[in-house]
């Protein structure tokens, strides 16, 4: 079984460029569907998961082809399948997003209940509530949810919890019924305002992605396009953490700064010096870390995305530090892996409890999810010994050759069978 060996590695320095976002091509990849006709995208990254949703693409009857490095020509113009197979919805939760461009295209769809990281409970019923009011039909039975419509009808709807998942299904279906959909308390998520985008450059009418209330107008049918997924913040503000981590001098390429100033503002909490640019932020740290609490919370707050790196961040920090996680109540599976290398922390509730210490030592970890596999990372580059980490497929899914990325700055990571 491979696995990522990590010894320690201080002053990270050079430049480390960021793929396109993982959050964002998902969705975008789904929303294909919508059209019948050429969509090619750019800035792919090479993800698990874009294996995945391609393949479920093609299993619906899409032609997907791979144009160089990181760009993709789909064609849906023949969707001759409805149905979504269970051993790749379980391999990955993002796959459900194809039950709202499949409801608005062909009318009827059948998800089985999707997979994912074990991070906590996401519950559908948003998805399935949105569905309904705009006049779907959803039966739930045997592990799989089956939604019909005759046609999809503009409605008002208001999410109990602005989830980004069923947002972005909602979006899509309602892009091509009738009349106009408005979802209030939505997701304000880059990554929405990209979906927006895209759906936008097909001749769809989303007004309003990235505020509260969005508004979807209804149109006939939807035109080729070619578009260009926005950076992935996440794996950003991951290389962000590491320069301040290990005391670093590093360049972030292809990062927009509006999209991660939560991260930005911790970290400058915690002493780093960060210069901000049009495509790039530099990020100087002299390895001493100040303490800081953290809340996670929907965007623009604090992303849950980024508490398990900032619990290897704290870990060495000059004191006490607080994470509240408001968004998941199982995201904190990556403490009991931490600890084995010596972290201090101690779990109460949705909050934990950091007290920062000087040594931390390389130990045999597993990775309990994709960001857990980060912080693994992190926490690694400052222990004294060898650092094991095992369960890799979990970073693959969102990190693109993030070790080779590493190797390239001064860090001793490598894979190892």
């Amino acid at each position: 079984m491979e696995k990522i060996i990590v010894k320690k590695s201080m002053g990270l320095k050079g430049n480390i460029k960021v793929d396109g976002s993982k959050n964002s091509i998902l969705p975008i990849l789904a929303s294909t569907l919508l059209s019948n006709e050429e969509c090619i995208l750019h800035e792919i990254p090479n993800l698990k998961d874009v294996e995945v949703m391609c393949e479920l693409l093609e299993v619906l009857g899409a032609k997907v082809t791979r144009i160089g490095e990181n760009s993709l020509n789909i064609i849906t113009k023949d969707i001759k399948n409805c149905e979504a197979p269970y051993d790749l919805i379980s391999k990955m939760r993002a796959s459900f997003l194809v039950m709202g461009p499949l409801l608005a295209r062909c009318g009827n769809a059948k998800i089985y209940m999707p997979g994912g990281c074990a991070i906590g409970t996401r519950p559908i019923d948003l998805h399935l509530k949105g569905f309904k009011a705009l006049g779907a039909e959803v039966i739930s039975e045997n592990g799989y949810v089956n939604s019909s419509a005759k046609k999809i009808i503009g409605s008002d709807i208001y999410l109990d919890f602005p989830s980004v998942g069923a947002t972005e299904n909602i979006i899509m279906a309602a892009t091509l019924g009738e009349g106009e959909t408005i979802i209030e308390n939505a997701a304000e998520e880059p990554e929405i305002v990209d979906l927006a985008n895209f759906i936008n450059s097909m001749g769809g009418n989303v007004i309003g992605a990235g505020t509260k209330t969005i508004r979807v107008k209804g149109v006939k049918e939807l035109h080729k396009t070619e578009h260009t997924v926005i950076p992935d913040r996440i794996e950003a503000g991951t290389y962000m953490v590491a320069a301040v981590i290990t005391g670093g001098d590093l360049i972030i390429d292809n990062v927009l700064s509006s999209h991660v100033q939560p991260v930005i503002a911790k970290l400058r909490e915690v002493g780093a010096h960060i210069e901000e640019y049009e495509d790039k932020i530099r990020v100087i740290s002299n390895g001493k870390i100040k303490p800081v609490d953290i809340k996670t919370l929907p965007y623009p707050g604090f992303p849950t995305d980024m508490q398990a790196q900032f619990m290897a961040l704290l870990s060495i920090a000059e004191g006490t530090s607080i994470i509240n996680e408001t968004i998941f109540e199982n995201r904190f599976m990556h403490a009991n892996e931490l600890m084995r290398m010596g972290v201090d922390v101690k779990i109460e509730g949705n909050s934990a409890v950091l007290k920062g210490k000087n040594n931390l030592s390389g130990a045999k970890v597993k990775a309990t999810d994709l960001r857990a596999g980060a912080a693994l990372i992190l926490a690694g580059l400052v222990s004294e010994g060898e650092t094991e980490i095992t369960d890799i497929h979990h970073i693959k899914r969102g990190y693109a050759n993030i070790v080779e990325k590493l190797q390239k700055i001064g860090a001793n990571i490598k894979y190892e069978q």
